[in-house]
């Protein structure tokens, strides 16, 4: 019989008594054939190494702790045994148990962030087929609403108290003051400055290759001074091949996190104020976009910020700034010429 003709009466009943004659259920042999081609839902203990491997380090990182939550609740379970009411419930939990500082929000983050962590892990099940969309329970889970920040643009006096406690105090004030200038210059985050190799300095035309948050990258413009002593440091303390970190310790080792700790510690210890609003590296960013959007307007701050997302109106949408943009507001800002820079810059 070809195998593109229908069976025929006198086949089908001479494959039943085959069955029969065998003990084997016809049904069965169907079940056996659906389930060899569906592939298992794993449970959320075997599914969390699974993502850990497939994000970014920064994003594995930020997660951590909130799958470790999730593994703790449900780890035994599959992926589609957990409910909507189930992922809420541990959100109010990591809220209500969230570490409490000065400028908490009544642990609002910390469940904002263990939603998102969940919504990461079911996104990938999704991606590989585990998972269908309308069984996705952190699809159905709202996350609490952003407040805005308290962050804001510090006066030129306070800025200038800052710059004199970190000149001045500390076991490595040439590195703290380094770093202050890096971060007003250039508005750039803490991961973008420690990312910062050797190859990421352009000292021909003045401008760093920023490595920052969600996997972008930029050119920024940075004064020919701070050129200059970016690369004078590397190169004396042990920078030497071109994939080495810019930033590094008196004694050589690359700068880690927890030096902006201990600076910003060291600063609220002498500062009553800025450990009254903890301040911190952010609010240097906060305070050059803010004078950069006030003197070159919006569409220069956002390209100034590194931000990518779109805009709110139609408008902003052809007007866009570009590295020379950046450039003019950032000679204006020191004082310093710029090679990519208008010749209109004024002091």
């Amino acid at each position: 019989m070809s195998t593109h003709e229908a069976p025929q009466a006198g086949d089908l009943e001479a494959a039943r008594l085959l069955l029969a004659r065998l003990g084997v259920n016809p049904a069965d042999l169907l079940a056996e054939t659906a389930g060899s081609t569906e592939r298992p839902v794993p449970t959320v203990a075997e599914w969390i190494p699974v993502v850990s491997g497939l994000v970014s380090p920064s994003t594995a990182r930020a997660y951590r702790s909130y799958w470790a939550r999730a593994e703790a609740a449900w780890g035994e379970r599959r992926l589609d045994e957990v409910s909507a009411s189930d992922i809420r419930a541990q959100a109010e939990k990591a809220k209500a148990t969230a570490v409490v500082r000065r400028n908490s929000r009544g642990g609002r983050s910390a469940a904002e962030n263990f939603v998102a962590a969940l919504r990461c892990l079911y996104r990938h099940a999704e991606d590989d087929g585990l998972i269908d969309e309308r069984r996705n329970p952190a699809r159905r889970v709202t996350k609490p609403r952003r407040l805005p920040s308290t962050r804001r643009a510090l006066p030129d006096e306070r800025l200038s108290e800052i710059i004199e406690v970190v000149s001045a105090t500390g076991d490595d004030p040439e590195l703290d003051t380094l770093l202050v200038r890096l971060h007003i210059e250039t508005a750039c985050r803490r991961g973008g400055a420690l990312t910062l190799r050797l190859r990421d300095l352009d000292t021909d035309q003045c401008l760093l290759f920023l490595r920052q948050k969600a996997e972008t990258v930029r050119w920024q413009p940075a004064s020919p001074t701070l050129m200059r002593h970016l690369e004078t440091h590397a190169r004396t303390r042990g920078a030497t091949h071109p994939d080495t970190p810019v930033l590094r310790y008196a004694r050589g080792g690359p700068l880690t996190r927890r030096r902006y700790d201990h600076l910003w510690n060291r600063v609220a210890r002498h500062l009553p104020w800025a450990r009254a609003q903890q301040i911190s590296t952010h609010w240097l960013r906060h305070t050059t976009l803010t004078w950069v959007e006030r003197h070159f307007g919006f569409a220069t701050a956002h390209a100034y910020a590194g931000h990518t997302d779109s805009h709110d109106n139609a408008t902003s949408t052809y007007v866009k700034a570009d590295l020379t943009d950046i450039a003019t507001a950032l000679a204006t800002l020191t004082g310093e010429d710029h090679p990519l820079a208008h010749n209109r810059r004024q002091h």
